[in-house]
């Protein structure tokens, strides 16, 4: 008999591309999702009953025998009546990180990605290179993979291959890399999100200790001082403009491209990424660095990286409209918007941007990081929108919230302000938008600001004469 398993929350993206993996394993998969039950990003679950998933509401009908074995994320609380069903029919209850893992170490060449920034494009880049060289691995994303989306696969988050690698990004926030023991462990940086320093530095340094090769970034001081901890003959380390085993030197940055000369074992090889930003240089050298690790030539690496076409919501352009780009972000904590920032600043054009914080929680431990990094990233004539943070119900602390975020920017003279509503706020940046600006949407942990970007540049198109 066939492994049943229902996702509860199926449409999170954590857990869509492992369901989506499980079932191209041949799996019986269901799920539910309250975005379903509310009438939100039909899409995707039409994707999801297109691999043969069958969807129920979260009211607990999908569960109806022990037989199931039920996945949920940590942010499903015991209220939410699918758990409720589970508990009634004594069926076996399992963490999305836990199930993750088990498949992850169980694979014959397990590729793990670490980091508080870049994990989903490090990701995205191991698999690209894999693929292109024929080792057809299996890859777990939390984001969409742009190389891998077919009118069959239009939420290409996972890839499911028959080869010996299974390459995912693992996450620090809740704790769960500490269940990864992977063969090659990439580190890509180390700072602040959801948790503290010290518990980084202890969760990365255990991680990347587990591994028989670890790929490290020495451009970050914090992951270099992890990397000293690992001998040399476990370790390889990379760093844009420094020296390693894998340096990228003489960048020349484009709009929404870069390009570099790879420097390594006694070669020099040029390189233009389709993706913009020396963030993405860094993130080149990891993803090719894992790529040796499991035995891609680095020349042949340096190569087929070129046609890795980005990943959804990673600086994507949504479109042009009267001389105003509109660009669709993941960035969310003060790293990820500091290279985002520092991507566009290279070029001419004020900045709207609408930056909806993913939660009280992390808006709190990232307080003086995150003003810090936009103060001193805000030009005159830039506008910075915050709205509440996003919030998908149950308990919270509101101890910090975007009004005094906007409050400690506006005391460093940067120009941001406090807008509540979300809509609302996109449509002051809207109506406030000039040829050569660039409109940015940020955030995370919501899957409807893809929509609202989608839907800003409409508007901007209407204001166009006809």
């Amino acid at each position: 008999m066939r492994e049943r398993y229902f996702f509860v929350g199926i449409g999170g993206s954590g857990m869509m591309p492992l369901a989506m993996i499980l079932a191209g394993r041949g799996a019986t998969i269901a799920g539910s999702d309250r975005t379903l039950d509310q009438g939100r990003l039909a899409p995707k679950f039409d994707a999801l009953r297109a691999i043969g998933i069958d969807l129920f509401p979260q009211d607990g009908s999908g569960i109806t025998d022990g037989g199931q074995t039920i996945v949920a994320s940590a942010a499903i609380e015991d209220s939410v009546p699918d758990i409720q069903a589970a508990t009634r029919v004594a069926a076996p209850r399992m963490s999305r990180a836990q199930l993750l893992a088990d498949l992850f170490n169980d694979s014959a060449l397990s590729i793990g990605v670490a980091g508080t920034s870049g994990k989903s494009t490090v990701t995205g880049m191991i698999g690209w290179i894999l693929h292109a060289c024929g080792r057809d691995p299996t890859v777990m994303n939390g984001a969409v993979m742009k190389n891998f989306v077919a009118p069959d696969r239009p939420f290409a988050s996972a890839l499911v291959g028959g080869g010996d690698a299974f390459v995912s990004e693992v996450d620090e926030s809740d704790g769960s890399i500490a269940l990864y023991t992977p063969d090659i462990a990439v580190l890509n940086n180390v700072s602040l999100d959801h948790k503290s320093l010290d518990e980084l530095r202890a969760l990365f340094g255990d991680f990347a200790g587990k591994a028989r090769m670890s790929v490290v970034n020495i451009g970050d001081a914090e992951a270099a001082a992890l990397a000293a901890r690992i001998g040399n003959d476990r370790r390889m380390t990379f760093a844009v403009e420094g020296d390693a085993d894998l340096s990228a030197r003489d960048l020349i940055p484009e709009p929404f491209a870069i390009a570099f000369t790879l420097v390594g074992e006694g070669q020099s090889l040029p390189v233009r990424l389709s993706v913009p930003g020396r963030h993405n240089v860094a993130n080149a050298l990891a993803a090719i660095g894992a790529a040796r690790a499991a035995g891609v030539p680095l020349a042949d690496a340096a190569r087929v990286i070129e046609g890795f076409a980005g990943l959804k919501r990673r600086f994507e352009l949504v479109g042009m409209a009267g001389g105003i780009a509109v660009i669709d972000d993941f960035g969310h904590n003060p790293d990820k918007i500091a290279a985002t920032l520092d991507t566009l600043t290279a070029f001419t054009g004020s900045l709207k941007l609408l930056f909806q914080p993913h939660g009280y929680g992390p808006l709190k431990v990232m307080r003086r990081e995150l003003v810090e990094s936009l103060a001193a990233r805000l030009r005159p004539g830039d506008e910075l929108v915050l709205p509440d943070p996003v919030y998908h119900g149950g308990t919270t602390s509101r101890e910090v919230t975007s009004a005094e975020i906007v409050a400690d920017l506006t005391a460093q003279g940067a120009p941001a302000r406090h807008i509540p509503d979300r809509a609302a706020a996109a449509a002051h940046l809207v109506a406030t938008a000039s040829p050569g600006d660039r409109i940015v949407v940020m955030g995370a942990r919501d899957d409807t600001l893809s929509q609202l970007a989608a839907d800003m540049l409409t508007q901007i198109r209407m204001k166009e004469p006809s």
